[in-house]
């Protein structure tokens, strides 16, 4: 059966959308995964891949035409399927078709159901906030049933696969519904809340939310009929809603009353720690985010002091339900190496001057370059020179970049999140630590934007820090390679013929042979072991 692809929203902010390119025609076959178009939105020109498989049926804008988001962008479907009523009417339209002995009847509840929507509702539905979303989770609403909204308040904020991340209002009016708890998930275009003016009710908008085409289907008169008892149960909902948001748990460890937000007491169900013996931060004493992030627990030492264990013979284990970072690092990762034809080469470079080279550097005041500074450096200066290695690898074609915009990997609770440094080719040393450094303390706090996290060329991923000497990555596609850095260590070599004790680091270099042949890969390593061994060779 076809589906009707429309514009999705690829940015919290995004309005409208630009098709900047096609990459399949019409009359492609399409795969899930498979790029469709780059769109140009209010922040980036962004790839934008099908979630759907089948042939392009129906291309509804040109490259440079611009629609509003949910506007008709495509439809994909069998080869040879007659689509004309989805491009017609849409697929409300094309199901009354379907149905001519029962057209009349049919005809007359479309309107009777677009009835129930009163004038001045907004229907806000889960947003696309990121270009690989397919589902989302409401970690904090921002506003409660019965409060004002103003265009450009922050509704919730909603944890997408890439990041948490502030969704404001495109509408103002007042807060009648809320369709999610927090901490609860659900596709992108489910019902997340209504909007509009005080005291309208909208019990049967939120009971029949969806439920357009099948009432068309049947296509009998009583339907609007039966909506009026459904409608009662989502009117009382918001109540308990609210009080669920005040105080979850009754009552704490010394029998006082405990105050705690969802999203505390679903990271403390998560973790296994027991939510009263958490010390409580917020109003009132009330247990919020930082408090579970911050609580070691203390009950193991004296179940151990009392001889307390868990047998030998007893199994046990943990669930952790997968986040949706988590399930997005899974699948893309699953794709790049199963899709990308991956080779590795390994080096081991000298680190005696640029260990002498970070410490003079360190002496001048209010300075602070770390050596995986003078890697990125390093590496955007190579890139330049080796624009096959800063390349993309596309079906169709191979995009080699003259920009060098470096991916920094950043490893967070859930998962590992890749801030970019833009033009990295362009800045100083100390540029490019403050940005690398300001980027993971929004990484572990999840406030990088979409825009600090796309359009990397080239990714560096480094266990240095963790004493791992040597190890081999993923490649972070749509890019042909990525750098894994060691650990500097100190270790016999040989000088001059002479056995004396040097400091060494080593890296592997993951490159995609579709792009990047062995010999290319090789002479990229040998430009950048004159960059590293030579540091000060970067400053001329």
């Amino acid at each position: 059966m076809a589906e009707v692809i429309n514009m999705p929203r690829l940015s919290d902010t995004m309005e409208e959308g630009t098709v900047a390119s096609w990459l399949k025609k019409v009359g492609d076959k399409v795969e899930e995964g498979d790029i469709l178009a780059e769109i140009e939105t209010d922040k980036a020109t962004m790839e934008f891949e099908s979630f759907n498989e089948g042939t392009l049926l129906h291309i509804g804008l040109q490259e440079g035409e611009t629609a509003k988001v949910d506007s008709l962008l495509a439809i994909i479907g069998e080869e040879g399927e007659d689509i004309s009523a989805l491009i017609s009417g849409g697929s409300a339209s094309a199901v009354a078709e379907e149905a001519p002995a029962e057209a009349p009847v049919a005809e007359a509840s479309a309107p009777a159901a677009s009835a129930e929507v009163p004038e001045g509702v907004i229907v806000v539905t889960m947003p696309r906030l990121s270009d690989t979303m397919e589902e989302g989770t409401v970690a904090t609403w921002l506003k409660k049933v019965g409060d004002e909204v103003e265009e450009g308040d922050i509704l919730a904020e909603i944890e997408t696969d890439k990041a948490t991340m502030e969704f404001e209002s495109f509408q103002s009016g007042n807060l009648l519904y809320i369709g999610l708890e927090e901490g609860e998930s659900a596709k992108v275009d489910s019902l997340l809340a209504i909007i509009g003016p005080a005291g309208t009710d909208v019990s049967a908008v939120a009971s029949g939310f969806g439920s357009a085409p099948a009432a068309a289907a049947p296509a009998k008169t009583e339907e609007p009929k039966a909506a009026a008892p459904k409608a009662e149960a989502p009117k009382a909902a918001p109540a308990p809603k609210a009080a669920a948001s005040v105080a979850t748990p009754k009552v704490s460890s010394d029998g006082g009353r405990l105050f705690v937000s969802p999203l505390a007491k679903k990271m403390a169900e998560e973790k296994g720690f027991n939510i009263a013996d958490i010390p409580g931060s917020g109003e009132n004493g009330r247990i919020v985010k930082r408090d579970v992030e911050n609580f070691t627990p203390k009950a193991a030492a004296p179940a151990a002091a009392a001889g307390v264990s868990t047998p030998a013979s007893e199994e046990s284990f943990v669930e952790i339900k997968n986040s949706n970072m988590r399930k997005a690092i899974a699948k893309n990762l699953a794709k790049s190496k199963f899709t990308a034809p991956h080779y590795y080469l390994n080096v081991e470079f000298d680190m005696d001057n640029a260990i002498a080279f970070r410490k003079e550097v360190n002496a001048i005041p209010d300075t602070k370059v770390s050596f995986n500074d003078i890697v990125v450096k390093a590496c955007a200066m190579a890139l330049k020179l080796h624009p096959q290695v800063n390349s993309q690898w596309f079906d169709d074609r191979m995009k080699l970049n003259n920009h060098v915009h470096i991916g920094v990997a950043v490893a967070v609770e859930d998962g590992l999140l890749v801030p970019v440094v833009k033009f990295a080719d362009q800045r100083k040393l100390t540029q490019i630590g403050a940005a690398v450094k300001e980027y993971a303390i929004k990484a572990k706090t999840k406030k990088l934007s979409l825009e600090e996290m796309e359009g990397s060329t080239f990714t560096i991923s480094n266990l240095g820090m963790f004493g791992i000497d040597t190890f081999t990555s993923i490649i972070n596609q749509p890019n042909s390679a990525i750098l894994s850095v060691g650990a500097i260590v100190q270790k016999p070599v040989v000088k001059d013929g002479e056995i004396v004790v040097g400091n060494t680091m080593k890296l592997c270099l993951a490159a995609d042979h579709r792009t990047i042949d062995g010999a290319t890969g090789a002479q990229f390593l040998q430009t950048l072991k004159g960059f590293i061994e030579n540091p000060i060779s970067m400053l001329l």
